[in-house]
């Protein structure tokens, strides 16, 4: 029965994004991030997410969307990253291997530069960030249930067979979205939904401290104090996030205060040297290979990684950062492009988030600039110790800014495909009447 409605509700969103090309790209959004197939028998497994990806593509250039492209510096460096990726790709050292992972990291970034060009509204925009939020709340409040009635005895895990379900990258993916639910309080009205989002926010929070993740743990941390430090309410939002989290906290067993503790002492633990051990080999391995790296997550290999460093071989199983493993797969060029489209859009939405507030643009403009900056500093924080460069999740938020640029900059013209048509018609025009009159 699950099967039959999932499979219904996909057919009846495939025919709406055949007319509607943006109903395709929410769809392909809701698919890849909350993975609803994951959670059936039937379609378990089926790659729904390439099929609303094809049709939302060729929707969008059978409407002429596509002659509406802008670019952008961060739709430009998205592009570059990708093209830096497909060289990479061409110098694996184990290209059976690595192709899966460009595969995937490719669909995202299409995916990515689609959310920037299609989302020219406020109505889009607030409906991919609900997509988002809704995807990822549905598993954190699922989650923080758990943790409340087993108290917190066992962790939380994400859905298994998808990025998120390690217990780390679950509770970093859910720290990444606590700015965006604030974010969504700002745009209802209706009480009822500003306080089913409060839940959420609350309920989140219970989720990462259930999923015994150090990692989402610090990004816990510098959500509340980043978000305290930009805060003109500072007595209200921190005693708002001590009523949230202590209750929390005095619950949980014995077990997970002494996991919390060794923070202090990383250098001790077995699994903080095993994270080491695999930023080594990465490292070695773009010294090795510094253009193209030695393609995405080969490192995992044993014998790859043997190369870099035997002594560390047997820790490769994971990059466990997401600066690393970018390193690690595309060099330091791959890394240097990375890094300047996401330093690319902390800047844009700093300056968005300036600039609106100074000039009295629409208030849902900065606010969510504003927001936006907090949770790519999470990601940042907490990506730091997973490999989560290919999860969808911040990378939409990085979409969501460049669509915001686009739209606040109405006062710069931009070339666009459509643009340029009718700039050379009547270029043609005008030089047919100027013939007209010579003659």
């Amino acid at each position: 029965m699950r099967d039959i409605i999932l499979l219904g509700f996909v057919a009846m969103c495939l025919a709406t994004a055949l007319r509607y090309p943006f109903i395709g790209l929410l769809t392909w959004a809701w698919i890849t991030l909350m993975t609803p197939h994951q959670l059936a028998y039937g379609v378990y497994g089926i790659p729904l997410n390439a099929l609303v990806a094809a049709v939302t593509v060729f929707s969008y250039i059978l409407y002429g969307e596509i002659t509406k492209f802008k670019l952008d510096i961060i739709t430009l460096l998205i592009i570059l990253f990708a093209g830096w990726l497909t060289i990479s790709q061409n110098f694996s050292l184990n290209a059976d291997n690595s192709a899966i992972y460009y595969d995937r990291f490719i669909k995202t970034l299409l995916f990515v530069v689609l959310c920037a060009q299609m989302i020219t509204t406020k109505l889009r925009f607030n409906a991919m960030v609900w997509v988002l939020v809704a995807s990822i709340g549905f598993y954190a409040a699922k989650g923080a249930l758990f943790t409340l009635v087993t108290l917190g005895q066992y962790r939380v895990q994400g859905v298994a067979d998808t990025v998120l379900a390690d217990n780390n990258h679950f509770a970093i993916a859910t720290a990444t979205i606590l700015p965006m639910i604030l974010y969504l309080r700002t745009q209802v009205s209706m009480p009822i939904i500003r306080t089913g989002l409060i839940a959420l926010f609350c309920l989140s929070i219970v989720a990462i401290i259930g999923t015994h993740s150090r990692g989402g743990f610090l990004s816990l941390i510098v959500f509340c104090g980043f978000f305290w430090l930009r805060s003109n309410q500072k007595f209200l939002i921190l005693s708002g996030l001590v009523a949230i989290m202590v209750p929390t906290l005095i619950f949980m067993p014995a077990k997970w205060t002494e996991r919390m503790t060794t923070i202090t002492s990383a250098t001790e633990d077995a699994s903080f040297q095993g994270r080491v051990d695999a930023w080594v080999i990465n490292y070695k391995l773009a010294e090795q290979n510094p253009v193209t790296g030695v393609g995405l997550r080969n490192s995992y290999i044993k014998s790859i990684a043997a190369v870099a460093d035997p002594e560390r071989a047997d820790n490769a199983k994971a990059a466990h950062s997401i600066y690393f493993e970018i390193l690690g797969g595309a060099g330091f060029v791959g890394l240097f492009l990375y890094l300047s489209l996401y330093a690319a859009a902390l800047l844009v939405a700093w300056r968005l988030f300036l600039v609106g507030r100074k000039n009295n643009a629409p208030p849902w403009k900065w606010n969510f600039a504003y927001y936006a900056q907090i949770s790519l500093s999470v990601f940042a924080v907490g990506g730091a110790s997973t490999s989560m460069e290919m999860w969808d999740g911040y990378l939409v938020v990085i979409g969501l800014i460049s669509a915001l640029a686009k739209m606040t900059s109405d006062k710069v013209p931009e070339i666009t495909g459509h643009a340029l048509i009718s700039s050379r018609k009547q270029n043609w025009r005008r030089s047919k009447a100027m013939t007209g009159l010579t003659s």
